[in-house]
């Protein structure tokens, strides 16, 4: 039987984290971390690489696709030193110098989802896109309103009340112009990650977002 990645033990250590999270218990217990967390979450984006270079090779599956579980409490009131969720995110190549669309999965107990687009453009990166649905309404709606992508995610995120500034109010598409993020969201059962086959799960997942992420990278000069 294939190895499974993620188990019970990875959403168990979480739930012990979340009701103990300071420095002393996480000292005594990082065994368990890089045990049920780190090296399964690793092992997992050394396997998908190769799905995510046949989706599009400009997306990167590197030991940094892993979020660091450190929190950063400079600004925050919340000094608890330790996040209670795991994120991995597959940026694009070029992400260091434009704003570009990627992957990310996000292991939580009780909160296990999948995502892809951009979240938190800056105005530049989102004023682009919003030009390009305008320019390109039908790629824009196969992009985000095909049946299978329907049928298997949603969009989310943040969104305007008002039409955007210098958009056409009237025009026919203006509840998409007023996104702030262009995401798409699957949630998912526990069981998806813990899955033995869960590079080729998430594979057929993120394929069915494709001709969106195509058209982000369009919007923003950025390959696909």
């Amino acid at each position: 039987m294939a190895e499974k990645y993620f188990t019970k033990g990875t959403f168990q250590f979480m739930k012990d984290l979340a009701d103990n999270n300071d420095r002393e218990w996480f000292a005594e217990n990082k065994g368990r971390y890089e045990s049920a967390v780190k090296d399964p979450s690793l092992r997992f984006i050394e396997a998908f690489a190769p799905h995510l270079q046949k989706l599009s090779p400009h997306f990167m599956a590197t030991p940094r696709s892993l979020f660091r579980i450190y929190r950063d409490v400079r600004f925050s009131k919340d000094k608890s030193p330790y996040k209670t969720h795991t994120g991995i995110h597959f940026r694009h190549d070029r992400s260091k110098d434009a704003h570009a669309p990627g992957y990310y999965v996000h292991i939580e107990p009780g909160s296990v989802f999948a995502t892809f687009g951009i979240w938190h453009p800056d105005g530049k990166a989102l004023r682009a896109i919003r030009e390009h649905i305008v320019e390109e309404p039908a790629a824009w709606k196969k992009a985000s309103r095909g049946k299978k992508f329907r049928e298997t995610v949603e969009l989310s995120g943040d969104r305007l009340k008002r039409p955007p500034k210098d958009f056409d109010p009237e025009h026919p598409l203006i509840e998409d112009l007023k996104w702030k993020d262009f995401i798409a969201v699957k949630q998912l059962p526990q069981s998806f990650l813990t899955a033995p086959d869960l590079p080729k799960r998430l594979t057929d997942l993120f394929k069915v977002g494709t001709p969106l992420m195509r058209f982000l990278c369009d919007a923003l000069g950025v390959a696909f």
